[in-house]
This record gives C-alpha cells, structure tokens and sequence, in this order.
C-alpha cells in the first residue's frame, strides 16, 4: 500500500520542511495536515500516514490509529540488568565477544542488536537489514536522534548500521565468515504482544518466513554460530537443524546452528 507523510496537528514551517525533505528521500507524497485527522487522511488518500512531529517520527498503518515510532524498548532495563551482573538469555545463545562482528537480519526495532552492540563493544560492528524502506528509514533516524539520561544505551544506539535490503539478498552477497555471528527473529510467525508498538510493527512489518536458502547462506556468512529466535513451539527449530535452548519460563527460546 501507498504512504504519504504530513506534519502534526499543531504544525511549524520546520516541521513541514522537514516533512518534504523526508517525502523526497523516501520518494512518497507530501500532503498538508490542514487540521484532519490521520484517521481522515488514510481513508482520503487510502494509504499509511507517516507524521513529523516535534519530538519523533509516527507511522500510521492504514485503518490504524495505533503508531509505529523508534523506542529502545526492552533493550534498556535489559542493559540495566547486564549492568548490574545479570545474565541475558540473548547474550548466552550468541556468546558475543568484545570486537565481534554481528550481522542481525531482522532488525525490527533493533532491541537485540542493541544488546548486542553492548556486549561487542566500541571495536566490534553491529549491522541490521530491514526490508521496509520506511521502517528502515525511521529506525535508522531513531537510533541517531534518540536522547535519554542513560548515557550507555545512547551510545550504543549510534554504534548500529540500518540497511534497508532483503535479508536473504544481504546474505547472497556477503563473503564466507564474515560475521562471527548471524541472528534472526521472524516476529511474525506466532502472535506474542510485548508491547502497542510492537504491534503497530507487526502490522506493518514485511512479513516472511524462514527458508533453507536463507538457514543456509546464514551459516555460510557465519564464522562461529547462527542463532534464531522463536516461539518455544516453533517447528522451524528441528526444520532447519538448530539445536532449541529451552527456557522454562519463555515463550522465546533460542537456537543455534555452530559452525
């Protein structure tokens, strides 16, 4: 479906500069708010509605008036929780090290690849595909722009790489272990409510699931592990050969293929 962009109900000219500016890099219309409704706007032009706002960026899905916008999510008291010594179930599937290179194909709102970006460090590199232009787009401007007190989770969020691209396509074109690890989260394949915004995410998200080719190239890309997150009675663990980390009281479990 089509998305246009406008700015909030109480507009400014920097926010309409900012809203063109936008529209011409996306390559999506620009429309006047002209005090109407997002509710309004999607049946008029019958398409999503993105909207420039003082503080964010908000993302309406068509026949939504729930938005998507950037927030670090679980990722900070998950960080919080490291700080203080605790361990992270993500972290024990992935075993990251200090200055390694993590490849997460499925980047969504980038909670993981934020831990991630923690536990490698400044010498490490974190890179993240999403396949929604827009997503991508509002994700990467998220994690630049995004302020908060908590120093050390603002600086991993600038330490992460969004690119918009296909996973299975990134993968095609990427040498042989060249990641140390490679993870994916297909979302969409149950549905577990963590939060609104998820669910404004899954709404508008690219939906697809895991395919041989896609396991394949992964371990291929892969120099120590390749971790899926899933569903604890997800079938695709056995289906595509990772060995399923039980977690008693999680309805996520991990798997890993080693290399």
């Amino acid at each position: 479906m089509e998305s246009i962009i406008t700015t909030a109900g109480r507009t400014n000219i920097s926010m309409i500069q900012t809203a063109k500016e936008i529209a011409s890099l996306l390559k999506i219309s620009y429309v006047e708010r002209n005090k109407k409704s997002v509710e309004k706007i999607q049946q008029e032009h019958q398409a999503n509605v993105m909207v420039v706002g003082k503080e964010r960026l908000e993302y309406f899905p068509y026949g939504s008036l729930t938005p998507f916008f950037f927030h670090p999510n679980s990722a900070a008291f998950r960080m919080k929780r490291l700080i203080k010594g605790d361990k992270d179930p993500f972290l024990l599937a992935t075993e990251l090290s200090k200055g390694d290179k993590f490849l997460d194909t499925t980047a969504g709102l980038c909670s993981d690849s934020l831990i991630a970006a923690y536990a490698i460090g400044d010498t490490g590199i974190v890179n993240a595909l999403e396949k929604d232009r827009i997503i991508a787009y509002m994700v990467q401007q998220g994690l630049k722009k995004y302020n908060t007190d908590f120093s050390i989770l603002q600086h991993t969020m600038r330490q992460i790489s969004i690119f918009h691209d296909d996973a299975l396509n990134f993968l095609k074109r990427a040498e042989d272990n060249s990641y140390d690890v490679v993870y994916m989260d297909p979302m969409f394949e149950e549905e577990i409510i963590e939060s609104t915004n998820f669910q404004s995410l899954r709404d508008i998200g690219v939906h697809g699931g895991l395919s041989n080719e896609w396991v394949e190239q992964a371990t291929r890309v892969a120099r120590k592990r390749v971790v899926l997150k899933a569903h604890f009675r997800s079938p695709m663990f056995e289906s595509f050969g990772f060995k399923q980390i039980t977690r008693p009281t999680s309805k996520f479990h991990f798997g890993v293929i080693e290399k």
